[in-house]
């Protein structure tokens, strides 16, 4: 009896320890996106904490593709730092930025090949996952993670349609989140959603403004 209770008082201490550590992260997460909005530099050194805590979280959950997806995540931080610390580009379709770079917007196409191409990865590595792993929701795990690698290449390219990709990966993340009982982590999500829908409108009010700009001399010589 005794040893059971002993059993128990660890599980909660564990617990209340993952949630502290939850908190942090989901702080500096929302820090990372409230920055990335404003195309602040300093975004991706609150990235790279939080990723690094929540790399931990999820392996400890058995949500192993998110692990994963972090310690790219991570790595993503760094490149992300150095790609906005680049030059802007001076053609007319780039909107320069504060932090230096530019926003760019990516075609239709562009898009579909991305989604196609991402989307039968993230089968195939749903697949492995489900018959070689005990991962918990072994395809869902593999869709918002393939999606949020290719994402967040995007954010570091700077490429104006990321929010619309974040929207579709946070909406599901909600779900799969609230199953393994990471509240803090879902309520994160469902923030996320709306800061997705307003850092688009706040990344393609920028880039209109530069494209606009730079086009109005062109519109005088003619």
């Amino acid at each position: 009896m005794f040893e059971f209770s002993q059993t128990i008082s660890q599980a909660f201490n564990e617990m209340g320890v993952m949630t502290a550590w939850e908190a942090v992260a989901v702080i500096l997460a929302v820090v990372y996106l409230a920055l990335a909005m404003r195309t602040n530099i300093w975004c991706w050194a609150a990235a790279f904490i939080s990723t690094a805590i929540y790399t931990v979280l999820f392996w400890k959950v058995s949500l192993l593709m998110e692990s994963v997806l972090n310690i790219y995540y991570m790595a993503m931080a760094v490149y992300g730092y150095w790609m906005w610390m680049q030059q802007p580009s001076n053609s007319p379709e780039h909107a320069i930025n504060d932090s230096g770079s530019a926003i760019v917007s990516w075609s239709l196409n562009t898009h579909f090949v991305l989604i196609t191409v991402t989307s039968i990865i993230s089968i195939i590595v749903g697949y492995l996952m489900a018959t070689y792993t005990q991962a918990s929701f072994p395809y869902l795990d593999s869709a918002t993670t393939c999606f949020a690698v290719m994402t967040t290449f995007l954010v570091a390219q700077k490429v104006l349609e990321n929010w619309f990709y974040w929207i579709f990966i946070n909406t599901l993340s909600i779900y799969l989140y609230f199953s393994k009982g990471l509240m803090l982590t879902t309520a994160l999500f469902v923030l996320y959603v709306f800061m997705a829908v307003v850092g688009y409108f706040m990344w393609r009010k920028t880039w209109l403004a530069e494209t606009n700009s730079n086009s109005e001399p062109l519109s005088q010589n003619g």
